[in-house]
């Protein structure tokens, strides 16, 4: 049976509709793009790592003295610092309260007041995701400015004016503040994540569970947190990458400052490129920084894959 069926497959793979270069010049488009826009670029950044340009004039070749200079420098480690701060802000703050909220809008709000109620709460979760970057970050530099910021009227108002303060140009304020930023933004997209992974678990189970007497939190435990454990994998794979790529809120609202108190390798890289000029230095940052983050990538894909084949 099993060779009939290959050779039907070898008759289909003769016949002139189904030969597999009849799709070519629709991927050529994709291809060329990709090419252009992605790979080409990356493959000069890498090289621009290991010269000396300051963006005009020749490019000369140094080998790995921009490499070198790399490990030593104080300044890119206490990026990678900053950017373990950027992660929690991004990732474990936002992974860990969208659990337990999308439970609650699943578990409560939708059966005691509605499907359209936990949508909208859902809805107002995400309204800072919906913002562009740019439009957020200006937001809360308004609500955090030093003078007329709402924060410190709010203060004023109510009588805690002595805790006023420049809250993002402070250098012990300036990375808190900016961390609560990053998880205002960012809270909504594993809310609503989870909650999609949530409408395909079986009431059943929850009916189960309480029947043998478990309350919310062992059904949030043994139900709940594995049946949405792919969901929870993907929110972690992709907000953990883009918390280490992030840039607009660093560059909007603090500049990296004030000193190195907010810097992370994205606006390093940028600072080297644009406003020191040393474009060899900075693709060294950026390719480093892609480095770490196909790495991260690989292994995490490998640790999702044999979770996702345990759980099966």
């Amino acid at each position: 049976m099993s060779q009939q069926h290959k050779s039907r497959e070898r008759q289909m793979s003769r016949l002139p509709g189904n030969k597999p270069s009849r799709f070519v010049p629709y991927l050529l488009p994709g291809i060329l793009s990709l090419a252009v826009i992605i790979v080409v670029p990356a493959l000069w950044n890498v090289y621009l790592s290991f010269t000396r340009w300051r963006g005009v004039g020749p490019v000369r070749f140094i080998g790995g003295r921009n490499w070198s200079k790399l490990f030593r420098d104080d300044m890119f480690w206490k990026s990678f610092i900053n950017s373990f701060w950027i992660i929690v802000a991004i990732v474990v703050i936002p992974t860990i309260l969208g659990l337990f909220i999308s439970s609650l809008l699943t578990d409560v709000i939708q059966k005691k007041f509605g499907s359209k109620t936990a949508s909208f709460i859902r809805a107002l979760y995400y309204l800072p995701q919906l913002l562009p970057v740019a439009v957020a970050s200006i937001i809360m530099g308004w609500i955090f400015r030093p003078d007329d910021g709402a924060f410190n009227a709010l203060l004023e108002k109510i009588g805690m004016g002595m805790f006023q303060g420049n809250w993002l140009g402070s250098p012990k304020t300036a990375l808190p503040v900016l961390m609560f930023i990053l998880i205002w933004i960012q809270l909504g997209y594993p809310i609503v994540i989870f909650m999609s992974g949530l409408q395909r678990v079986d009431p059943e189970l929850y009916e189960a569970a309480g029947l043998d007497g478990a309350n919310w939190w062992q059904k949030f435990y043994v139900v709940t947190l594995p049946s949405i454990m792919p969901e929870l994998l993907v929110v972690i794979l992709t907000a953990t990458i883009g918390a280490l790529k992030t840039f607009g809120p660093v560059y909007l609202l603090t500049k990296g400052g004030p000193g190195t108190t907010t810097i992370v390798p994205s606006y390093y890289s940028y600072n080297q490129f644009f406003q020191v000029q040393q474009v060899g230095y900075g693709a060294a940052i950026s390719t480093a920084l892609t480095v770490v983050i196909i790495v991260f990538s690989i292994v995490f894909t490998i640790i999702q894959g044999h979770v996702e084949k345990n759980m099966d």
